[in-house]
């Protein structure tokens, strides 16, 4: 029997935070959450959140990469960015489309491309 992805995990020092800017930032749907676990989906991509005091949660060099197609660049970066997340350098604009980097709210790293 093949191994099934079950969902990915990130630390962070504020699950509901957390939950907030990948709910209103980029329309996962919160299946669970409280102050130490949380729940998100997007389609068939579950994402789990989970709450922690230790510095290992806000290291940027450690953190996790999520990458994510998106229709205007520009808003998402703007909703994101008023949920708490910064820019990682600028929107770039690539043969295939247009790309940003940003950190989210404990520092995981969030990838952005709008095709052309």
């Amino acid at each position: 029997m093949a191994a099934s992805f079950r969902w990915m995990l990130q630390l962070h020092k504020d699950v509901p935070k957390a939950a907030r800017l990948y709910s209103e930032g980029l329309d996962f749907t919160i299946n669970v959450c409280s102050l130490r676990w949380a729940e998100l989906q997007s389609g068939p991509l579950k994402l789990a959140l989970l709450q922690s005091n230790s510095e290992h949660a806000t290291q940027k060099e450690h953190s996790s990469l999520l990458s994510f197609t998106v229709t205007d660049i520009h808003t998402t970066v703007s909703r994101l960015m008023a949920l708490g997340a910064e820019l990682d350098g600028p929107i770039k604009y690539e043969i295939h489309g247009k790309v940003a980097a940003m950190r989210g709210v404990d520092g995981h790293l969030l990838g952005l491309y709008e095709p052309f």
